[in-house]
C-alpha cells in the first residue's frame, strides 16, 4: 500500500477522533487503562487544527483516513501534539510518513526543528521515535513554552518520571 498524505479537513474530525480512540486501545497491552481511558479532543479541536493548516491525514487506498498528525508551534518549533495511527495500519509506515510530512511543513516554515513529548519506556512511543531521528532532550534544553507542556501534562495526571521531551532538527 502506497502512503497518501493530504491536509486534513474539518469533515474529517469525526473519523479522527474514532482513530484516536482505537489507537488508544494499545495501551492497554502495557497496563496503562487510564490512557485507554482518556477521552480524545472533541471535534471541535480536530476542526480547528485542520482549519489553521497544522492537521494531516493518511489514506488508506480507498481515500479513507487511517491516521493523522497534529501540529503546533512551541518554542519556535513545530510540536507534534498527536499522531496517531488506526490499529491495522500501525507498524507500515503511516506515523513516519506523517512526521516526514511534518518535517516539510517545519522545513518550509523555517522551523528549526520538531518537538514532541511521550512515554519513555512504551515501545510505540520513546523507542519508535528514536529510530526515526528523535533525541530525548534534558531539562536544561527545554524551552519554556515545552516546559509549560510538561506542566500541564503533569496536571492532567501524567507522571513526568514515565514522559520525555524529543527532538528532531530540520536538516536543510
Amino acid at each position: 500500500m502506497a502512503i497518501r498524505i493530504r491536509a486534513a479537513r474539518p469533515e474529517d474530525a469525526a473519523q479522527l477522533r474514532a482513530i484516536e480512540l482505537l489507537a488508544g486501545e494499545r495501551f492497554r497491552d502495557v497496563g496503562m487503562e487510564n490512557i485507554a481511558d482518556d477521552e480524545p479532543p472533541p471535534v471541535e479541536t480536530f476542526a480547528r487544527y485542520a482549519t489553521t493548516g497544522r492537521s494531516w491525514v493518511a489514506l488508506d487506498d480507498a481515500g479513507r483516513p487511517i491516521g493523522y498528525v497534529l501540529v503546533d508551534e512551541v518554542d519556535g518549533n513545530a510540536h507534534i501534539e498527536q499522531v496517531s495511527v488506526h490499529p491495522e495500519h500501525q507498524g507500515r509506515g503511516v506515523g513516519r510518513a506523517l512526521i516526514d510530512r511534518v518535517r516539510d511543513w517545519a522545513a518550509a516554515a523555517d522551523l528549526r526543528a520538531i518537538t514532541l513529548t511521550t512515554f519513555r519506556d512504551v515501545p510505540w512511543n520513546a523507542p519508535l521515535y528514536r529510530h526515526l531521528g528523535f533525541d530525548v532532550l534534558s531539562e536544561v534544553e527545554l524551552g519554556p513554552e515545552l516546559r509549560a507542556l510538561r506542566s500541564e501534562e503533569a496536571a492532567h495526571g501524567l507522571d513526568p518520571a514515565t514522559r520525555v521531551c524529543m527532538r528532531s532538527a530540520i536538516v536543510r
